[in-house]
């Protein structure tokens, strides 16, 4: 089959098309014939092994245990081990594969069945490789780290890209006044998306506005956490969800610290890739309550050009690999 294939960490340009041997599923695993995959930030992290914790935290330390990238698939099941009993061969099927399997830019993957769903009824298999991480991300930081609740203001920071066009159709599901922070470029779709205000972050910077808000969710980060505890009100979250090296080492190192004791609290939010969640957000795809926002297709063997183009930071939504 083919596959994109990295054996050792760099830029995008590692990645190479190959010819490599089809998987077969073990005994609690389904093989997926894989219709189109989307990449994240996730991505690119561990590709190039940046920050270097990545080779510590399951990627390699001298070179990459896992050599295909993306998490996120949709496809057709191929085939299923004998302990599998939730899906048959057949089933269209969407998740989040990183770390339970092959990556997903190649023509067949294999994953557990805790890592899926069906796929929404609804969606084209490109729209459904577009979710998984990036609304995971989303729904967890909000309800789960963030406790969300109706009425609160709430900020979502870098509100342009995957994460971000999720988060601010979640925030508006909970109840919450929510303003969008991005670009000029980016501002007509936020409000799309249902913000209630938007915020220009080239022209005015929301942590010295004066205003606070009980929530902010902060997808592209790069305000010191200073700043962010300056913008929340008395018992407010801060949830980081992305950014740069530093804010994420900020937040995971010091969040526990600057926060303050009964009062505001900053930390932060990783995926957490739970079955019960993707049906969850296949229940409201299907419903027509959110929905996915593609900015660029590529084919299969463009792996190397879509990955530097989100690596870039500038994709207004996800950037799907078209493999079939």
């Amino acid at each position: 089959m083919k596959a994109i294939v990295y054996e050792k960490y760099g830029p995008p340009e590692v990645l190479q098309l190959r010819e490599v041997e089809k998987p077969a599923p073990k005994e609690n695993e389904l093989l997926v014939k894989v219709q189109a995959v989307s990449l994240n930030a996730y991505d690119w992290h561990m590709v190039m092994a940046k920050p270097f914790l990545v080779r510590t935290m399951g990627g390699g330390l001298l070179k990459p245990k896992s050599t295909t990238p993306g998490a996120d698939i949709a496809g057709v099941v191929e085939a299923v081990g004998s302990e599998v009993k939730q899906f048959k061969p057949g089933d269209e099927v969407f998740g989040e594969i990183g770390g339970s399997g092959n990556g997903g830019c190649a023509e067949y993957a294999v994953t557990v069945e805790k890592a899926l769903a069906l796929k929404p009824a609804n969606l084209s298999f490109a729209e459904a490789a577009a979710v998984p991480m990036a609304a995971l991300t989303a729904l967890q930081g909000l309800r789960d780290e963030g406790q969300v609740q109706a009425g609160q203001r709430v900020v979502i920071q870098g509100a342009a890209g995957g994460v971000g066009t999720f988060a601010v159709q979640f925030a508006k599901l909970f109840g919450a006044e929510v303003t969008a922070v991005c670009s000029t470029r980016n501002l007509e779709q936020a409000k799309a998306l249902g913000a209630d205000h938007v915020i220009d972050y080239t022209q005015e910077d929301f942590t010295q506005n004066g205003q606070q808000y009980d929530l902010i969710l902060g997808v592209n980060g790069y305000h010191p956490l200073s700043a962010y505890k300056r913008a929340l009100a008395p018992q407010g979250k801060y949830v980081m969800a992305g950014g740069s090296n530093g804010q994420i080492f900020q937040a995971m190192l010091l969040g526990s610290l600057m926060s303050g004791k009964g009062g505001k609290t900053l930390g932060g939010v990783s995926a957490k890739t739970r079955q019960k969640d993707l049906e969850t957000i296949k229940e409201l795809l299907e419903a027509g309550k959110i929905k996915p926002v593609i900015d660029r297709r590529y084919p299969l063997e463009q792996t190397a050009e879509a990955l530097a183009y989100v690596y870039a930071g500038h994709a207004r939504g996800k950037v799907v690999i078209e493999v079939a």
